[in-house]
Parts: structure tokens; sequence; C-alpha cells
């Protein structure tokens, strides 16, 4: 017999149904491998993207993050506008606080002024001209220029009135005086003193005002 005889009774084998079951096998092993480890995973999580949409789907996604990063810029550019306001606001309260601070004790002060004020003007011609009150004399006016500057330093101004319309913000009128001279509502007399501290009024000018002579 010949090596190209085949024995008597034999079939010839089929290679390629033999491939085909052996893949099967192993495909059918594969996926029984794959479904125990994927037991218990949500639905949601095995969705294979395939759904409906595409790249419609994408671009709407997409959108929505623009949105969302739109409104988030915005809500930082609000939170960081408030910030710089409630700054602002601190560094006025703090501004304040320092520039009126002496306001409540200026104003104590303002009766020393006075009575200052009243002893100068009280003082006589003839008692100016004597030796022995000279020293006194100029004593209370250097102590009223004093005070005045120090009021300055402060930024506590004198209030200006004669000679000034009257103004309600600054001038408290007292009475009426009859003229010929002046402006009906211009103030001819003071009686006490006006006085602000920057711009804020400590307190305001007591004066007579003007008015046609009946």
């Amino acid at each position: 017999m010949s090596g190209n005889d085949k024995p008597e009774g034999s079939e010839p084998i089929n290679t390629d149904a033999a491939d085909r079951e052996i893949a099967e096998e192993m495909a059918k092993a594969q996926d029984e491998e794959v479904a125990k480890e994927l037991e218990g995973v949500p639905e949601e999580f095995l969705d294979d993207g395939a759904d409906d949409g595409g790249e419609d789907s994408v671009e709407d996604a997409l959108a929505q993050l623009r949105e969302d990063l739109e409104a988030q810029k915005q809500e930082v550019l609000y939170a960081r506008a408030e910030t710089q306001n409630v700054r602002r606001r601190m560094e006025k309260d703090v501004s304040d606080a320092r520039a009126y601070a002496a306001t409540g004790f200026a104003r104590d002060v303002l009766s020393v002024w006075d009575n200052l004020s009243r002893a100068v003007e009280a003082i006589p011609e003839s008692l100016r001209e004597d030796d022995g009150m000279k020293g006194l004399v100029v004593g209370i006016e250097a102590t009223q220029r004093e005070l005045e500057k120090v009021f300055k330093q402060n930024g506590i101004e004198r209030v200006e009135a004669v000679g000034q319309p009257l103004d309600p913000n600054h001038h408290q009128a007292m009475m009426e005086v009859p003229s010929e001279e002046h402006e009906p509502g211009t103030i001819v007399q003071e009686m006490q003193s006006g006085w602000v501290i920057k711009d804020r009024l400590l307190r305001p000018a007591m004066v007579g005002v003007a008015k046609k002579p009946d």
C-alpha cells in the first residue's frame, strides 16, 4: 500500500467543522465568564452608548456643559462684586470712625470756646491798655487762638454766618432784624457760633436774619 492510500473503511475528517465547533465552545465560555462578572451591575452602566441621538446627544451634552459653565462664571462674578462692595463699606466705616471719633468730645469742648469768646469780648478797652492787666488779656486771647488751631488740626471748623444767606443745614434763625441795607434772608447777627467736623454739623450757628422793614 502506497503512502497516499487511505485505510479501508475510513472517512475523511472535516477540519473546518471541527474548528468551528471549538470556536463556538470558546465563545460560549467567554460569554459565560463575562456574564458572571457583570452580575449585580446596574443596567444604566451597561448602556453601550448606541442609543438614539448619536452626535445629537453629544452636542446636547456639550451645550449643557457650556450653559453650566456660564452660570458658574456669573456666580463667581457676582460673588466677587459683593466681596468688593463689602470691603468698600468696611473701609468707609473705618475711615468714618477715624474722622468722626472726636465728635462727642468736640461738642463738649465748644462750651469752653464759648466761654473764652465771651471773656475776650467782655474785656473793656481800658483794661487792655492797663499795663497790669495786659498779660492776662494776652493770655486769654492766646488760649482762644490755640484752641481754634487745635480744632482745625482735627477737621473742626467754624460755620460762616454774618453776611451769608441763611442755610437751614448750618444756621438756626433765632429772630428777624428789619434792615434796608441787606437782602431779606441775609444773616446780620450771630448769637452763637456754629461748627462742623469734616462734612458733619456739630452745632448750627444761632443767627438773626434780615427782613424788610415794616
